[in-house]
């Protein structure tokens, strides 16, 4: 793979419908969390990526201290107001008193979440936005869970891989992973070095004690590459929570499902004695 690779016809339809799915995804401003929970942003001044990052805090009813921390990864093209809507409010009511504080960092539009040439951006999310989040909110910093959706789960599979002492638990919601880096869309990794480096396929031994979750709908072009990196899990004997629901790479598909991740991190952080 090299940085001028071609892309090939399926690469091309997947960057469609992932443009499609950013469209639908994020639709309109964000909406106006319930009463008693709260949004309140940061600013993380970054020495990772070199640049002021914005991330935004939804707080449950009762305030952060001492409550777990999700940290929420968005998908390409996304940013820290994608997921501010009634889908993951409503998620985060459902669960009343065991609702995490949920951190949604900015990325770029195409990083792929992983340390790499334009910045460090997995160091961004465990050495800056962790830390600085706990320590203004009070969470716990020994209940912590990353996930993310498209090519914010992709990152969280990377960064858990890396730091799996770190986290209680990781979860991708139609993950974009690739088997080869020559299935990679343009831009994701900086060279065949770089996909080798971040091969999350490949990662799955380090995720061997770690509840992870995976799912995608059954119309999801990225389903090769995520029934692979399911296959790696149960082959390392991985606690792998794996479903496939009717659906495609789209907001609606999401958002249909928002309480199922919730639920999962919510049980997954109140059993964490780390």
């Amino acid at each position: 793979m090299s940085r001028e690779s071609r892309a090939t016809p399926g690469r091309k339809r997947l960057l469609a419908v992932i443009a499609v799915a950013l469209l639908a995804g994020c639709a309109g401003g964000p909406s106006d969390p319930p009463a008693g929970m709260k949004v309140e942003g940061v600013t993380v001044k970054s020495n990772a990526v070199k640049q002021d990052m914005a991330v935004k805090v939804v707080v449950p009813a009762g305030g952060g201290e001492g409550k777990p921390l999700l940290v929420f990864l968005h998908g390409r093209g996304g940013d820290e107001n994608s997921y501010l809507h009634d889908p993951l409010f409503d998620a985060l009511k459902a669960l009343g008193d065991r609702a995490p504080v949920v951190a949604l960092p900015a990325g770029d539009d195409d990083k792929y979440w992983h340390d790499r040439d334009s910045g460090d951006w997995g160091r961004y999310v465990t050495a800056e936005v962790i830390p600085q989040v706990a320590e203004r909110f009070g969470t716990d910093r020994k209940r912590v869970a990353i996930g993310g959706i498209s090519m914010g789960g992709f990152g969280a599979y990377d960064i858990a891989a890396h730091h799996p002492n770190r986290f209680c638990a990781v979860g991708g919601h139609s993950p974009a992973v690739w088997r080869s880096g020559g299935e990679t869309a343009p831009g994701a990794f900086d060279d065949a070095e770089d996909f080798a480096a971040h091969d999350v396929i490949a990662e799955a031994n380090a995720l061997d004690r770690l509840p992870v979750w995976l799912d995608a709908g059954d119309k999801d072009p990225f389903q090769p590459g995520d029934r692979a990196f399911a296959q790696a899990l149960a082959v390392v004997g991985a606690a792998a929570t794996v479903h496939t629901w009717p659906g495609e790479h789209e907001g609606e598909y999401w958002d249909a499902h928002w309480r199922d991740y919730l639920r999962f991190y919510g049980r997954e952080l109140r059993r964490c004695n780390r």
